[in-house]
């Protein structure tokens, strides 16, 4: 059988800026070291990832009639996904402006036209698809109040799912309990991990205590546990997996990169333990360049990943 994977959720650019990024107000005026406008979103990466990793990809998501809405779907393009789903609706697109130092990163997000997104245009996009995955959660209101029902449909059609919520600004976790029996792979990273365990009333003692609590909700549950690389909790089975010792340029959408490793790994049936190496891999390679995608891997992963290199 074919893979063909719809990625569904936000579509935006980042606008990433590197130096001395901590505001101070009163009209002080700071230097920065570096700025770059580039392809963002948690689902516009993964599917850019998917896509270069010789995945047939698309992503349904809205954006503005305006030059970032313009320029989002030139990248996602440009990087093999089909955006024949990426419509324009009339709010502006979303936008993420990110203060990046060297191990840490502050972001600011206008939802916009992301909010826009139903159930239903993910479900009549998914026509043909043999999985779909879904990303950021807490920035797509409409879609995520409808999720279990989507998830739940898209089972019943022999369609396999994913989720990676992302972080909740609000941070009350809500409706991620429901969606949960439905879903066939969550990817949240360690912090969302906890998190979500403990929003179901659990307490965690580290990460994988977080991910075994959560995979007994339904789901594989795979973390991305940063420069430690990822694990994956399957019943009793706990699966760790390195990454790459690299010089690192920026870690945005490395968590993005990853999971589209892991289910371009995956949904080709590879063993778990084969699958979170990519995964880990993928989400090293991502930190070669500025922004989600300018160091992505392609399809040459796979050697890498076989030699554990």
């Amino acid at each position: 059988m074919t893979v063909k994977v719809l990625v569904a959720g936000d579509a935006n650019l980042d606008l990433i800026l590197r130096g001395d990024t901590v505001p101070r107000f009163g009209q002080a005026e700071q230097l920065l070291s570096g700025a770059d406008l580039v392809l963002g979103s948690s689902a516009g990466i993964a599917a850019a990832g998917l896509a270069r990793l010789g995945v047939p990809t698309a992503l349904v998501a809205r954006v503005g009639d305006d030059v970032f809405g313009a320029r989002t779907t030139e990248l996602l393009g440009a990087a093999g996904v089909d955006v024949s789903e990426v419509r324009t609706v009339d709010e502006p697109t979303g936008l993420s402006v990110i203060l990046s130092t060297t191990d840490d990163r502050a972001i600011l997000t206008l939802i916009g036209a992301l909010a826009t997104l139903t159930g239903d245009e993910v479900l009549a996009a998914a026509e043909g698809a043999t999985h779909v995955h879904v990303a950021s959660f807490f920035l797509l209101p409409a879609l995520a109040a409808d999720l279990p029902r989507v998830l739940a449909t898209l089972k019943s059609r022999g369609v396999t799912t994913s989720l990676d919520t992302n972080w909740d600004p609000a941070e009350r976790w809500s409706g991620v309990e429901e969606c949960l029996p439905h879903v066939d792979v969550l990817l949240p990273n360690a912090a969302e991990a906890v998190a979500l365990a403990q929003s179901l009333g659990d307490e965690p003692a580290d990460t994988e205590h977080a991910a075994r609590l959560l995979a007994q909700r339904g789901p594989l549950v795979v973390v991305k546990d940063g420069a430690r690389g990822g694990l994956t909790v399957s019943g009793d089975e706990v699966v760790r997996a390195p990454g790459l010792t690299l010089d690192v340029v920026d870690t945005t959408g490395a968590g993005d990169s990853f999971d589209a490793g892991f289910l371009a790994s995956w949904l080709r049936g590879s063993p778990l333990p084969v699958a979170v190496r990519w995964g880990a891999v993928a989400g090293s390679l991502s930190t070669r360049g500025a922004g989600g995608t300018g160091g992505q891997a392609r399809a040459e992963l796979g050697v890498q990943a076989a030699r554990g290199s």
